[in-house]
């Protein structure tokens, strides 16, 4: 297995806070990373934001040399292309992954998975992005700050329990894999870190009728997590009809599930659907 610089700064490039980049180093967490995805070489893989390599070299390894990348960073990429000359299958897509359109990337027949060490900075609104491309992808290998996994694997009642993870969970399994120690990054970060897996669903377990409906019922009750649904709810529908839907509008907002929301999403869709 190749091993990577212990020190990132030797390959030229100091970590920019602007981009929140901090480089794996970790040969351990890298081959562990590597094993959980299980890369082939007749998958469509696709890594965000391979910064220097470290997790690169090791997919290009496992996929004898087919994979995409996608850099924001313009002084990285001359770096990867440098490092990784001898494969002529790795190509880097110079872009910002928040308005990249995934979609290009895949194929019928080659659904997209998805691996990157995420910027923290900017991980919950590309996760928000990413969940718009879903149906052209097999899975999602990320790590991201450990705060962040908790959440998309939080369930109702619990502190880290609200929109990000309802969201995620309506489109995928979610899968928390394994931890990462501040230590294994350079520079190192303030914050643990987690490898989590998601899957999107073939068959979403709990359909609703107007997605963009139930993305504006999530967020107008977490705007307001600490009310009663009656009081943060009370702009889209009154607690009567939350009762004949056998939802407590003396409830908060992290009590309810996701099919809970789906249920008053698709009321209030009926609702319209009648006023027309």
């Amino acid at each position: 297995m190749a091993k990577q610089p212990s020190n990132p700064s030797h390959l030229g490039h100091q970590a920019r806070k602007r981009f929140g980049q901090n480089f794996l180093h970790d040969h351990g967490v890298i081959d562990r990373i590597v094993r959980s995805i299980h890369p082939k070489s007749d998958e469509s893989l696709v890594e965000i934001g391979p910064g220097l390599g470290a997790i690169t070299e090791e997919l290009l390894a496992a996929t004898e040399g087919k994979l995409q990348v996608v850099e924001l960073d313009r002084d990285l990429i001359p770096i990867l292309r440098t490092k990784f000359f001898n494969y002529p299958d790795f190509v880097i897509h110079e872009a910002d992954a928040l308005k990249f359109d995934f979609n290009q990337l895949a194929a019928p027949e080659k659904p997209l998975r998805l691996v990157g060490n995420l910027p923290y900075n900017i991980s919950t609104p590309l996760i928000f992005h990413l969940l718009k491309h879903v149906n052209d992808m097999k899975d999602m290998h990320f790590m991201l700050q450990n705060e962040v996994v908790k959440r998309l694997a939080a369930q109702p009642g619990e502190p880290n329990y609200g929109r990000l993870g309802i969201m995620v969970q309506y489109y995928c399994r979610v899968q928390p894999l394994f931890m990462v120690s501040p230590e294994s990054f350079s520079p190192r970060p303030k914050v643990d870190s987690a490898i989590v897996r998601l899957t999107p669903y073939k068959e979403l377990p709990h359909p609703v009728k107007d997605i963009k409906t139930l993305e504006a019922v999530v967020r107008t009750a977490f705007t307001m997590r600490r009310k009663t649904l009656r009081n943060a709810l009370s702009s889209l529908i009154d607690a009567e009809p939350l009762e004949a839907l056998g939802i407590n509008p003396k409830l908060r907002p992290e009590n309810l599930s996701l099919a809970d929301y789906v249920k008053i999403s698709d009321s209030l869709s009926s609702s319209t659907e009648a006023a027309k």
